[in-house]
């Protein structure tokens, strides 16, 4: 699946759903991706990347920052604690805060570092057992718990259960995310590759 193609369906799905194009980011996942294999994407003219994995990612954005001043960089896989300080160095953005050991972690980096990351609480929507994230019927007190702690939320972040429809799970997150009382409306970070367009709609 190329680049142009995403984003022409990017673009179609965002006239059927009657929505501006400019109101939805591309995070382009370069999990097992070289800074050789990610150069076209650059040329092109994408800017906003994730990863799962901080070290993965320490090793090849660096030199490709260097390159291209305006990348933003996020970080969509779990994080462990005694990577925050890492993670804080690197990322742009945090998409995967799902617990209060890590936004205590996050805050105390954050202001070692005078870097405040906008992040994403993941909502372990499906509620699998396996998975990371915070459950629906847990987000609120969670979320007061990160605002009180000085995490800017900037939204919520859901993987659906791969054998679920996912359109059930993007409904949910849309309407937890309107339940909560947020200065500002809060983005979602939801949708791969196999179901992007629904994510939109």
């Amino acid at each position: 699946m190329c680049l142009t193609d995403i984003r022409a369906r990017m673009h179609r799905a965002c006239d059927e759903a009657a929505r501006p194009c400019d109101s939805v980011t591309l995070v382009a996942v370069c999990k097992n991706r070289t800074a050789e294999e990610i150069a076209p994407l650059l040329a092109a003219g994408q800017r906003v990347f994730g990863e799962n994995r901080v070290q993965e990612a320490a090793a090849k954005w660096p030199a490709l920052r260097a390159a291209h001043g305006d990348i933003e960089l996020h970080l969509i896989g779990q994080l462990q604690t005694n990577k925050a300080k890492e993670a804080v160095a690197l990322f742009d953005v945090i998409e995967s805060l799902d617990r209060e050991n890590l936004a205590d972690a996050l805050v105390a980096e954050m202001k070692k570092q005078n870097r405040i990351l906008p992040c994403f609480i993941q909502v372990n929507t499906g509620e699998e057992p396996q998975k990371g994230g915070a459950a629906p019927k847990d987000l609120p007190d969670f979320y007061a718990y990160c605002r009180n702690a000085g995490i800017d939320v900037a939204g919520l972040m859901c993987i659906p259960p791969a054998q679920d429809v996912a359109a059930l799970h993007f409904a949910l997150l849309r309407k937890l995310a309107g339940e909560l009382p947020a200065p500002k409306p809060l983005q979602l970070s939801m949708g791969m590759s196999g179901d992007f367009e629904t994510a939109i709609r």
